[in-house]
């Protein structure tokens, strides 16, 4: 009977330590290295090469995501029958996967943002400083100008008579529902690339191989077939520019704040909701 009972204290002395929860956990070391917050300011930067090469990425990158995205868009609306093309569906996998290759391709250089919603968000994150953040869009923009120009080139006649892709809130929508389409469809797809990037989640799940771009490029592909019908999902404030620049009909240019109020709306809500409510960062103790 003693032997019993020596058993059960034992049993239960074995862990004596309980895993701690909540702030009490924010307390332990931790097994992986937040990175410092980028400055708002760093001049230093601009006489460095690899911010320029950055940038040029950035707009290689959206170039390239614009003439795939909307050659694949121009094929599909300008077919006689739906069923010969790869329809909606397909349209969502071009700009998910697009995302996904230009996304690896680019992440090692400048981040892989290819988006200014995005850009805007990690800004907020501080995670690069306002000087890159501005070169981005710069870039950003100007890449989706010229990969719109160039499915243009290929023949006018068939862009012009198809909307060059442009955004805009369909018929039957409001422009509300279109503002809050983008303002959702742009938290899922930074929610994401936070999470997806996130040190804390790199150290804990080293055990698994985490390929960061393709839950990215996943939640464009989950975003487009929402929200396609709504406003053909601009979610991407370059994009929309691009397309209404090079295409630059009244129309193209009605709607075109709802594809910049919102995807900056939705991307500010992800920064807010990851940094200070997922990972408490403006909480923890500063070492």
């Amino acid at each position: 009977m003693q032997a019993k009972e020596e058993d059960v204290a034992l049993g239960a002395n074995k862990f004596p330590e309980r895993q701690p929860i909540g702030t009490a956990a924010q307390l332990q070391e931790k097994d992986y290295k937040e990175p410092p917050p980028a400055p708002l300011f760093e001049p230093g930067e601009l006489k460095s090469w690899s911010f320029y090469r950055a940038g040029i990425a950035e707009f290689v990158a959206t170039f390239l995501f614009l003439y795939i995205t909307i050659l694949t868009v121009m094929g599909v609306v300008s077919s006689k029958s739906k069923c010969s093309t790869v329809g909606i569906q397909g349209i969502a996998w071009a700009f998910g996967g697009m995302i996904f290759a230009l996304v690896y391709c680019t992440a090692g250089i400048s981040g892989g943002h290819i988006n200014p919603a995005v850009t805007f968000g990690l800004f907020l994150a501080r995670k690069l400083s306002l000087t890159r953040a501005l070169f981005y869009m710069v870039m950003q923009c100007l890449g989706a100008i010229c990969g719109a120009g160039v499915v243009k080139g290929f023949k006018k006649s068939l862009y012009m008579a198809n909307n060059g892709g442009t955004n805009s809130v369909s018929p039957g929508y409001t422009k509300g529902d279109g503002l809050g389409a983008e303002i959702v469809g742009t938290f899922v797809l930074v929610y994401t690339v936070f999470s997806a990037t996130d040190a804390k989640r790199s150290a804990r799940d080293s055990h698994v191989p985490i390929l960061a771009p393709l839950p990215i490029g996943f939640a464009v592909f989950l975003v487009h077939l929402a929200t396609i019908p709504i406003t053909g999902t601009g979610i991407n404030p370059a994009r929309s520019l691009g397309a209404a620049i090079i295409y630059n009909r009244s129309h193209a240019w009605d709607d075109q704040w709802i594809f910049w109020v919102g995807p900056f709306i939705g991307a500010a809500l992800a920064a807010i909701y990851h940094q200070i409510v997922i990972r408490a960062i403006p909480f923890k103790r500063r070492a």
